[in-house]
């Protein structure tokens, strides 16, 4: 029973990794190296990853600098930020290539709002579908006689107070989002 209930805080505590790691990729009008992280860029034939390719900073709160460390990777950078769903179009100076992160509309935050609301709701799903494998789990373990009904009773309500606060974390991290969305 016991490694039922730390099975079910370990995979609703990923579900809200998922869901930071989601918002990461949420442009809110300020450079982040998160926006640049999933970019992969044909090096030799080879998708890799940015960060491996080139070093990124961020030289002021609009800006992202991408240092490639081999000169024959600078179109290849520029090609998978153009591909990339981000929208943003990179400047080559010959030795960085600069985004700027233009300052984002009203409309705009209230669709990155929307996107954010979709993902919590996404991570909600994951929480209860956890909730619900357990409780599976817990019955059938009461139908083999391996707990009792007391017990059965006992660890769903534990189960469903650990739903009730990862949905509670969801909340939280969604209002902290839409917050610095929002922000002007």
């Amino acid at each position: 029973m016991e490694k039922h209930t730390q099975d079910c805080t370990n995979r609703m505590q990923k579900s809200i990794d998922s869901l930071e790691k989601d918002f990461s990729k949420l442009r809110t009008g300020r450079a982040s190296t998160a926006l640049v992280d999933s970019i992969r860029v044909e090096y030799y034939g080879t998708p890799t990853p940015l960060n491996q390719v080139a070093s990124v900073s961020i030289p002021d709160s609009r800006t992202i600098s991408i240092s490639p460390w081999d000169r024959n990777a600078f179109n290849s950078i520029e090609k998978a930020i153009m591909k990339s769903d981000l929208g943003l179009t990179p400047i080559n100076d010959g030795r960085a290539i600069r985004i700027n992160i233009p300052v984002l509309t009203e409309e705009r935050r209230k669709d990155l709002v929307k996107m954010a609301k979709k993902y919590t709701e996404e991570a909600k799903v994951a929480i209860r579908n956890v909730r619900r494998d357990v409780n599976d789990a817990l019955k059938k373990m009461h139908t083999a006689k391996e707990i009792s009904e007391d017990d059965l009773h006992k660890a769903q309500d534990e189960v469903q107070k650990t739903t009730d606060n990862f949905v509670k974390k969801a909340d939280a991290v969604l209002a902290e989002k839409e917050k610095e969305i929002m922000e002007i």
